[in-house]
């Protein structure tokens, strides 16, 4: 599929969120639905996300890892290239939770079952973290949170 391009704004959501309305003719266009995966390109920077919903619009987000990547701010009018990612979304498993998960079923079994979004939630602060006794603090909420996720 050939990538869509649009002019639009990056609007603050939030105190510390951004996000890019999507047009409802390009959402339609992708042909996969309100929530289609997508890949976004601004500034010369691409990235995988979902079109999500907010407020009855269709929005991408724009993380402030997206917008120190791309250099774009809240506020700023951007070009924006939208194209249905249909490829797998693996989301890499930092050693020590892979390590924690092997030990836990029920943990491993809710973990396998997140969306890659969610499963992020979860991996994103053990990658950051600066220091080894941190990452184990990460890894061992993560692992009680999917013990008690339904």
């Amino acid at each position: 599929m050939e990538a869509m391009t649009f002019k639009a704004k990056v609007d603050q959501t939030g105190k510390n969120t951004t996000g890019i309305r999507v047009p409802d003719r390009i959402v339609e266009a992708l042909g996969a639905g309100k929530r289609p995966p997508v890949r976004v390109s601004v500034n010369g920077y691409t990235y995988r996300t979902s079109i999500g919903v907010v407020s009855g619009r269709s929005m991408v987000p724009v993380s402030a890892d997206v917008r120190a990547a791309s250099g774009v701010a809240g506020g700023d009018s951007v070009t924006v290239s939208l194209v249905l990612d249909t490829s797998p979304r693996e989301v890499p498993v930092p050693a020590e939770l892979g390590r924690a998960l092997a030990k836990d079923a029920v943990a491993r079994l809710t973990f396998k079952a997140l969306s890659p979004s969610r499963k992020q939630r979860y991996t994103l602060p053990i990658e950051k973290a600066k220091t080894a006794e941190t990452r184990q603090r990460n890894v061992l909420k993560a692992i009680e949170e999917l013990r008690r996720t339904p």
